[in-house]
């Protein structure tokens, strides 16, 4: 791997930590289908979400939270490969979240997550290798509800660990959003970046460059060429256009549509090291949901 693919697929795995981080912190629930087709193929990938996170008061502004997320992901492979695409067919990612959230003073709240991963084939039983470990640290400075402030906004800095990068340190995390006027506002961080134009409170559309991806474990390994292939990642990022529709303040129903402008999908060895890349030409992708935030 020359230097300069080293540093991409650093970049990538940065951006993959930071996948659902802004998600758990806000969402309490939240349904979501996603689909990306193959171009010029039959193939195509397409994936259901589900997340719920309950706050349990503790105390005055103090809260622990328990939740889980669960993604099934199907790879409808339809191309001649050079393997038994069998084992492929379904991967399932589960999410066990737990985190603690207190206010430090008037500015500031902190919070902690921990978040034990299962991501598998789940073709046999459950093995070592089937497991991981998520988890952060955040300080979250909200100023969104305070009509007195022109232009409110909300600050969020963390640092977060996620042992499917294969990096063994705390990675930093930033999202700040500002809302300019009645009719705009933007936010800059990952896995998002977007500038929305509001129409009312309502109606919100949205240009956005954002990321995707998974990685799981494959139980039944892959030869290929005297190699091993252990896991399997999808990393894509993707610029297009959304569209949110509030029935309330928290119950939001959205959809996102657009192309990717960056897509490795790869069959890796125990190292994380490319055996086999399934798709890399970029293509269409559609992703929608509803979801309920705090």
């Amino acid at each position: 791997m020359n230097r300069h693919t080293a540093k991409c697929v650093i970049i990538v795995l940065l951006i993959l930590v930071f996948q659902n981080t802004h998600a758990q912190l806000t969402d309490l629930a939240r349904l979501e289908y996603s689909y990306i087709p193959k171009s010029k193929s039959e193939d195509n990938f397409n994936r259901f979400r589900a997340l719920i996170n309950y706050p349990i008061k503790t105390q005055t502004d103090c809260y622990l939270v328990v939740g889980g997320e669960y993604s099934r992901i199907a790879l409808n492979l339809e191309d001649n490969y050079p393997f038994d695409i069998s084992n492929l067919n379904r991967l399932h990612v589960i999410d066990l979240n737990i985190g603690y959230t207190f206010k430090l003073n008037n500015d500031w709240r902190l919070g902690a997550k921990l978040s034990p991963r299962i991501a598998s084939t789940l073709t046999h039983k459950l093995s070592g290798d089937d497991f991981f470990l998520n988890g952060g640290v955040y300080a979250i400075k909200d100023r969104t509800k305070e009509e007195s402030l022109k232009r409110p906004y909300r600050l969020i800095l963390g640092l977060t660990y996620n042992s499917t990068t294969g990096i063994p340190l705390p990675l930093p995390f930033i999202s700040y959003y500002r809302r300019v006027n009645e009719n705009w506002s933007f936010n800059l961080g990952v896995p998002k970046t977007n500038v929305k134009y509001f129409f009312n409170e309502r109606n919100i559309v949205q240009t956005f460059v954002g990321i995707d991806g998974y990685f799981a474990n494959i139980q039944d390994n892959i030869v290929l060429d005297g190699n091993q292939a252990e896991n399997i990642s999808l990393s894509v990022i993707v610029a297009g256009l959304g569209y949110e529709y509030c029935f309330t303040d928290h119950l939001i129903w959205y959809a996102y549509t657009g192309h990717t402008i960056s897509m490795s999908n790869r069959l890796r060895d125990n190292n994380r090291d490319d055996i086999y890349r399934l798709d890399k030409v970029n293509a269409f992708y559609l992703r929608t949901g509803i979801k309920f935030k705090i």
